[in-house]
């Protein structure tokens, strides 16, 4: 083991998706990879040639990067058996088709396959300008002393030269009888083989491609069953409920268990992983948490984060439906035991966050960054009075929305009720955290926090004093902070019982967190904010509302990054005066193709840029049309600006802009759930489903129905008579 982690694109990838069990892939250089027969061939028992190609290519982008890649295939019986059933059909004479027999000897399957599979793999290789080299082997050649030696001075040869040894059993010779129930020996079929070599020839790594995504709980066909990321034999060994075997190959997940298992335990870490994922084999070089991994010292790690996070969430959910239990006034008095906690530990609050910013600043953190870090007193004084606004908003759980009489003493009503588990992902600021804690309990929703480790020390204390004056009836538990990064790819697979995850922070983060879950979504990725400015705008408002866009606070997602100007605005008094303010200011302006040629500035790279920063870019358009169809081709549809005195342009702006927010002579900075009234925000959405905009409490509510009868049946509808009159909400 350890003989030195390899460069290139996959060793030095960023590590940002990696799993702290997964570290010591940097150290891996030789692997051995096995290949399932499930994944060599399609449903029809044909060769799956995608997926063989992206196999390929994946052996080819580690061997260019220096990596050392042995390779085991099943499959070989399977083509052979495919060849062999064509062959023996367009033989066969009509009464032979009236009657066919197409029971084949595997052992003719193999002979015939392996030549068959060999080609293809050649072939594939070939086109890559990579060389691979066929052996095949036998229990029986391991029972010779003197094999072991001469099979490692071979294979060490071939790497050498940068070739792939392509191993399979040699099926056509074994002593074995068909069907390969025989499990005695050195080994018994290509998993325990693949685990015979990682051994032999002094392996770091043994990836096993199967048609699951690794060792599940249970059949991967059971909605029940989760999958397993970490192997410990004394805590999985007994517990496991194996499924039916795939439809093809000998052993199944069973067979790659024990093989995996028994590597581990011979030093050789084993990942069985999906070969139906095209980059799966990548992936687990990157040290990413995909399939199951067994290693020789998972006993002794604190593997028991996917039992955690699952606790958690199902601990928040069970506390959020005691706090719904609450009345409104009981909710209330929660909220301002938060204020008033916030405000006793003020001094306590500003000491911890003073040490993050210490080390923010030391580690040399944006200074944009480490100002969305600071917590100042007044800024605690802030927090605490936004969270007492929010108490004495209405209570929005079990507020009937709808009223109707669907026919006599059968009532139909639709109520608010909370979404139940919210998982916040935020970046840099923990006074969001007091926030959005504040909005779920007046939502009556169970919360999951996970913030920036820049500011742990602040969310942590932020977290203890919030959960510190949670009633017990309703459970410290309701709000959970998560700490590790690992847990998040944990929590984004819980779609049983999370039910909305929010992430607040960059475009990056944003994307991720919607690639890596099938949990809703709920934010935005850019906040590409325009102001445009009319051709008969007030110039003097102009300048206050664009640099007030721009310079009130630049890192902010509804900062002003675009500026559109009416033509007939260039070269005048007005603009150039507004362009010398942003100058002063500190604003770079960047021009598009029209602002760079007239003004002489630096020209964009691209339209949909959020600079996040003092800067901004300019240029100018034809008309309020104009504006809005570049507005609409490179906005993100987050808040959007026209200053204008002519109110049909400013209507026309208003309906045509497909944005979250669009305004009319006022600052984009204005795009906060705080300003709108909503006490806080959990975040600002700019998707077109459940909520858009700034979302406060409502954004956070869904709806049930309540029908309450006395009696009825439906019967086909006879003798029910439908009303559906509409009644009065009190």
């Amino acid at each position: 083991m350890g003989r030195g982690g390899i460069g290139g694109a996959v060793a030095a990838a960023d590590m940002e998706n990696s799993d702290s069990t997964r570290c010591f892939v940097r150290d891996v250089k030789r692997i051995v990879i096995k290949v399932g027969t499930a994944v060599v061939t399609g449903q029809n028992g044909r060769l799956a040639m995608g997926r063989l190609g992206a196999l390929c290519e994946q052996v080819k982008e580690l061997n260019f990067q220096g990596y050392e890649v042995i390779l085991v295939t099943s499959g070989a019986v399977g083509v052979g058996r495919q060849r062999l059933k064509y062959r023996k059909l367009i033989n066969s004479s009509f009464a032979d088709l009236q009657n066919p027999q197409l029971d084949l000897d595997g052992k003719a399957c193999a002979a015939v396959g392996q030549s068959g599979l060999m080609a293809i793999y050649d072939t594939l290789f070939s086109q890559l300008d990579v060389t691979s080299s066929q052996l095949l082997v036998t229990d029986r050649d391991f029972r010779d002393p003197s094999f072991g030696h001469q099979l490692r001075e071979t294979v060490v040869s071939l790497l050498d030269l940068k070739v792939i040894p392509v191993f399979n059993e040699n099926d056509a010779i074994s002593t074995r009888k068909a069907p390969y129930e025989d499990s005695s020996g050195i080994f018994w079929d290509n998993d325990s083989l693949a685990t015979l070599l990682a051994k032999e020839l002094d392996a770091d790594l043994l990836i096993m491609l199967s048609d699951v995504e690794g060792l599940f709980s249970g059949p991967p066909s059971d909605p029940q069953s989760k999958i397993i990321h970490t192997y410990i034999n004394e805590k999985h060994g007994k517990l496991i409920n194996f499924g039916e075997k795939s439809r093809v190959g000998r052993g199944g997940m069973q067979a790659k268990v024990a093989a995996a298992v028994s590597a581990a335990s011979k030093g050789v870490p084993a990942v069985i992983a999906s070969g139906f994922v095209v980059d799966s084999i990548i992936k687990v070089m990157r040290g990413e948490k995909i399939g199951t991994l067994f290693h020789n010292e998972a006993n002794i790690w604190d593997c028991s984060k996917e039992v955690t996070t699952r606790e958690m969430a199902a601990a928040a959910k069970d506390c959020s439906r005691h706090l719904q239990n609450l009345s409104s006034e009981e909710r209330k008095k929660i909220l301002l035991d938060i204020a008033d906690a916030l405000e006793a530990n003020e001094d306590l609050i500003i000491s911890e966050n003073e040490a993050d910013l210490a080390v923010a600043q030391d580690s040399g953190y944006e200074k944009s960054l480490v100002s969305r870090m600071t917590l100042k007193a007044g800024r605690i004084t802030s927090l605490a009075g936004s969270i007492r606004a929010i108490a004495d908003m209405e209570d929005p759980i079990s507020h009937t929305v709808k009223k109707t009489e669907v026919a006599k003493d059968l009532v139909y009503e639709k109520m608010y009720c909370p979404l139940g588990v919210l998982l916040i992902i935020f970046e840099s600021r923990p006074d969001a955290l007091v926030q959005i804690a504040a909005l779920a309990i007046r939502s009556g929703n169970g919360l999951l926090l996970k913030g920036g480790k820049e500011a742990m020390r602040s969310n942590t204390i932020l977290h203890k004093v919030i959960t510190g004056v949670i009633p017990d009836d309703v459970g410290k538990k309701l709000i959970g902070l998560v700490k590790s990064k690992d847990e998040i790819a944990d929590l984004l697979k819980l779609d049983d019982v999370i039910d909305l995850v929010i992430p607040r922070g960059s475009n990056k983060l944003v994307s991720q967190i919607k690639a890596a879950t099938k949990i809703p979504v709920l934010g935005h990725a850019d906040g590409i904010c325009h102001v445009y400015i009319d051709k008969s705008a007030d110039m003097d408002m102009a300048k206050r509302i664009v640099l007030d866009a721009k310079v009130d606070y630049p890192a902010a997602c509804n900062a002003m990054e675009t500026l559109l100007v009416h033509k007939d605005l260039n070269k005048t008094e007005g603009l150039d005066d507004l362009l010398m303010e942003l100058a002063k200011e500190g604003v770079v302006i960047y021009g598009g193709p029209i602002a760079h040629d007239t003004l002489k500035v630096p020209k964009v790279d691209s339209f949909h840029h959020e600079y996040s920063s003092m800067a901004c870019t300019l240029e100018f358009v034809d008309d309020v049309q104009s504006a809005i169809d570049h507005i609409n081709r490179y906005g993100s549809a987050h808040t959007d600006c026209i200053i204008t005195t002519d109110k049909k342009s400013a209507d026309m702006f208003l309906q045509q802009v497909d944005s979250a927010a669009v305004f009319h002579n006022a600052s984009t900075r204005f795009c906060d759930g705080t300003r709108f009234g909503l006490g806080a925000e959990v975040g600002i959405s700019t998707g077109r489903i459940h909520a858009r905009g700034p979302v406060g409490v409502d954004g956070l509510l869904t709806t049930r129905c309540i029908l309450r009868g006395s009696g009825q049946i439906v019967n086909g509808d006879k003798g029910v008579v439908y009303t559906h009159k509409d009644l009065p909400l009190q």
